[in-house]
């Protein structure tokens, strides 16, 4: 059964204007399913998983095209950048005839791709200007639920209405901790696969075909290990001595790691906000993994209920509402960098998230359970940036949207995504 998925807005709209689309994603999130739900009435569907089509491709890109006439699908397109080039000569000359016959432009080719490190640098040689570059997430909270949802934003009447609009929102601690130890990855969502198995699996299908080659082989029992080192400080700020000291490598093999999980979509940094406002103000970005099912499987916890209540709680809490709106952004064909931020200084006091929409700041807290009394006593410290600061949202399990104070309403995470 097929379930449909919030990008599918953006990548129709971009078909429109694009004669490329270029669609990112880690392994496994439900790329080639959802272009082939699109697409696959009239494109043709091709996957360099195929050796045969493979070695076409790597040896006569030319010949792989022709064999392939647009349009087309290609999916794994990493495994032959080559191919990249000959694409761009294709459109270019496709092109030229539309603007000789008038003929109205279409869109041309597919690509999907689970390793960025090999396709960003071929995306922007040969096809900057020529591809809509899309990249797609695991499952948001609402897909799972079957509904349709937008990008993040705080704002009280939106979330006043959206709470009247889904009278069937709630959903208890126990039943949010269950989705978080599920994970979103499509297979584990819509019960193909055992979560427990299929995590097993995943992991290590990312070290064999995804980052071997990136981290040399000697190195992959460290490279296993600095994984389920760094999913046990999901949330929080990247120390890169720390996590050099415990694992016996230099800090320039953590930052290349680091930088690997990056871009391959495992983990998200999340930067400070800066502004020029304070040199008080700590420059180190926190990092949450993007899939909660895979990170609490790196970290070895065995229930939801023990993972509800254990030491690491909050910070899966804090991850899964984080990841979730990252995705929002995405599935808007937003950038999220362009907007979320976090606020933590020297003096230890600290915003979660910091939305900054046309120069305007929104403070978000996040909270596991019920907030506390003074959820946005740190709130006035981001007065130093002499920038309009409205009504924040605090982020908790409630059961109902509420205004809190002045500073703050109150937004139940069950309702995140609508």
């Amino acid at each position: 059964m097929y379930i449909a998925r919030d990008i599918e807005k953006l990548l129709l709209k971009e078909a429109e204007s694009f004669q490329v689309i270029t669609l990112y994603g880690s392994r496994q999130v439900g790329k080639s399913t959802t272009v082939s739900h699109l697409f696959g009435g009239e494109f043709e569907f091709v996957t360099l998983d195929d050796a045969d089509e493979l070695n076409i491709a790597l040896n006569n890109p030319r010949s792989f095209l022709e064999s392939h006439p647009w349009p087309v699908v290609i999916d794994e397109v990493q495994k032959a950048p080559n191919l990249l080039s000959e694409i761009k000569k294709v459109v270019d000359t496709q092109r030229l005839s539309w603007l000789k016959t008038s003929e109205p432009r279409r869109l041309m080719y597919v690509l999907t791709g689970s390793n960025r490190f090999e396709l960003q640098e071929g995306i922007s040689e040969s096809l900057a200007g020529r591809t809509a570059v899309i990249n797609m997430t695991g499952f948001t909270q609402m897909e799972k639920r079957g509904k349709s949802g937008s990008i993040f934003e705080v704002d009280f009447e939106s979330a006043l209405k959206k709470q009247k609009a889904h009278p069937d929102y709630y959903r208890t601690s126990i039943e949010i901790f269950e989705s978080i130890f599920q994970g979103s990855m499509p297979d584990v969502c819509t019960g193909v696969s055992e979560r427990q198995e299929y995590y097993k699996a995943y992991f290590d299908t990312y070290i064999e075909r995804d980052v071997r080659s990136l981290i040399q082989a000697s190195n992959e029992m460290q490279f296993r290990r600095f994984m389920s080192l760094i999913a046990l400080r999901t949330a929080q700020e990247i120390v890169y001595s720390e996590i050099s000291k415990e694992l016996g490598i230099n800090v320039e093999t953590v930052k290349r790691w680091i930088s690997i999980l990056q871009t391959s979509g495992v983990i998200y940094l999340l930067e400070p906000f800066m502004a020029n406002a304070s040199k008080r103000i700590i420059k180190t970005p926190k990092f949450y993994f993007m899939d909660t099912g895979l990170c609490a499987y790196l970290c070895k916890w065995p229930t939801a209920e023990m993972l509800m209540n254990g030491v690491m709680g909050g910070a899966f809490f804090e991850t899964f509402i984080v990841s979730e709106i990252i995705k929002s952004f995405y599935n808007d064909g937003v950038e999220p960098n362009q907007h979320l931020y976090f606020y933590r200084d020297i003096d230890k006091k600290e915003v979660d998230i910091l939305l900054i929409k046309d120069g305007v700041i929104y403070p978000v807290e996040i909270k596991k359970g019920i907030a506390p009394n003074k959820p946005t006593k740190n709130f006035s410290v981001l007065e130093k940036y002499k920038l309009p600061i409205k009504r924040g949202m605090i982020i908790d399990n409630a059961q109902s949207v509420r205004a809190l104070n002045d500073n703050a309403f109150v937004f139940p995470v069950s309702l995140l995504g609508v």
